[in-house]
């Protein structure tokens, strides 16, 4: 399948609502466009996931089976990770090379949630009610772990092919049927994995694409009656609005993986040849566009100026590109809404007299490309640039003095996301993490990452948890079983 293939076929997909444009986010020309499904289409899907879940054809499958056909899916992502990797980098402007990184921990997913599918199992035990009951006490009693019937997926553009899989690999592996909806400034790749998904073997009907934007397809998937379960990645604004869907419709139960205003700490102790890079990293790449990103660094007094000093230059030395731009680094914010909302926020700062260190203006050429932004001088209870999720490549630095002045400021934040702490003291290492509001916490490492470990965040960050068992068993629901003895 060809990249114009695709370009093609997602302009065919039928709809009934309005068109919808797909702009390349470093050129600002459209590449093609497509009609949001409407609501006649959002019915049909979950009918066809319903009528799926209630026959068995995928849930009823020996466990076994379903292994091989997730372990094959994770084959011919392999086999067309080139063309994914191309949609990728046309599609959300991301660097080639990283592009080629996504897909590949993409195909991980499938292979990881293979092996789950053989060790579903619950519990057993015989309990002796004293009688309580007013029958036999000795009873027999053991759980099952049951998949909900629809699920509905909704992921953001920010890694297309990374969060299709993240959802979609566990969501098969439980034995759900599924709705899924891509981000629709960034649906090229999820057509690809649909086949990919077809050909694996994956019946008809398991799976079901829908595309359209977050108002109006994904505000009927989170309302349908006939939806058991929503996992969504995007903004804590829309995860608020679907859990009033939810409260106002069947109570589906919800996954929301949300916003995040990741702290880094630096202690004085700390290798700063090896922190200061890692951090510049860990906020600029995708020019900021994860969640993750740790947009908040905090450096003990004694670095501070030099910690400044360091990241500002790693920041200059950034190279800004499209696909086709050799040596390219950062790529594109992804639209002209986003490109507007991060200047805005950039403009706020100036007005509100913080110090734009280095960066801060628009890349002058085509493209949505901002210069990565390194910003001192900020006010960390008033300062919008220091409390919102920005969503772009701007840092704010600030010092401070001792340890419980730097926990402090790095829990001031309504996100509880990620956090990372760099200092070569083990002991003060261990008592930061334990003191940090966050579900992830990084110990001189940061944007680690392993399918094997759970990813959750604190406060508005998000509920429940993805990846690792947990990633699994939040699309399980559990049933008891007393029988008399």
């Amino acid at each position: 399948m060809s990249v114009q293939a695709v370009l093609e076929e997602i302009r065919e997909r039928p709809g009934t609502g309005e068109v919808i444009p797909i702009i390349d986010p470093s050129t600002e020309e459209q590449i093609t466009e497509f009609t949001d499904c409407g609501p006649e289409a959002i019915d049909a899907a979950v009918a066809r996931a319903k009528a799926s879940a209630e026959a068995g054809v995928w849930s009823g499958l020996p466990d076994y089976e379903r292994a091989k056909v997730l372990w094959r899916v994770a084959d011919l992502i392999d086999e067309n990770a080139n063309i994914l990797a191309e949609l990728e980098s046309l599609n959300a402007g991301i660097p080639p090379a990283q592009a080629q990184i996504i897909t590949k921990v993409g195909s991980e997913w499938f292979r990881y949630y293979a092996g789950w599918c053989t060790k579903i199992d619950g519990i057993a035990r015989d309990v002796n009610t004293g009688g309580l009951t007013g029958v036999d006490s000795h009873m027999h009693t053991y759980t099952l772990r049951e998949p909900y019937g629809v699920v509905g997926l909704i992921f953001p553009w920010n890694g297309p092919v990374f969060n299709f899989c993240a959802k979609l690999a566990p969501a098969l592996a439980a034995g759900c049927s599924s709705v899924v909806k891509p981000a629709e400034e960034t649906p090229l790749s999820a057509l690809v994995l649909d086949r990919i998904l077809a050909e694996a073997g994956v019946p008809e009907g398991v799976v079901n694409l829908v595309n359209g934007y977050g108002h109006t397809a994904g505000a009927a998937i989170t309302a349908h009656p006939d939806v058991e379960k929503v996992a969504f990645t995007g903004s804590t604004e829309v995860g608020r609005a679907i859990v009033h869907a939810s409260a106002d419709s069947n109570l589906n139960k919800i996954t929301l993986e949300l916003g995040g205003k990741s702290p880094v700490v630096m202690f004085d102790d700390a290798n700063l040849d090896l922190a200061i890079p890692m951090a510049s990293f860990g906020t600029f790449i995708h020019s900021g566009q994860a969640c993750v990103c740790g947009s908040r660094i905090f450096a003990q007094r004694g670095i501070y100026e030099q910690v400044v000093e360091g990241i500002a230059n790693m920041a200059n030395l950034m190279q800004l590109g499209g696909p086709q731009d050799e040596g390219a680094m950062v790529g594109p914010l992804i639209s002209q809404k986003q490109l507007n909302r991060v200047l805005g926020y950039i403009d706020q700062g100036k007005s509100d007299g913080v110090e734009i260190v280095t960066g801060g203006s628009r890349l002058d050429r085509k493209g949505y490309f901002v210069h990565p932004t390194v910003v001192t001088n900020v006010d960390p209870d008033n300062s919008r640039l220091f409390q919102e999720e920005i969503f772009g490549p701007v840092v704010t630095i600030l010092p401070f003095d001792d340890e419980d002045e730097a926990v402090a400021l790095a829990n001031n934040s309504t996100y509880g996301l990620a956090a990372t702490t760099w200092t070569n003291d083990l002991g003060r290492a261990h008592r930061i993490a334990k003191r940090l509001k966050a579900g992830t916490v990084g110990l001189n490492c940061q944007m680690q990452f392993d399918h094997s470990m759970p990813f959750g965040g604190y406060k508005q960050s998000g509920w429940g948890y993805e990846s690792g068992k947990a990633g699994i068993e939040t699309y399980l629901q559990t049933k008891i079983v007393w029988a008399q003895m």
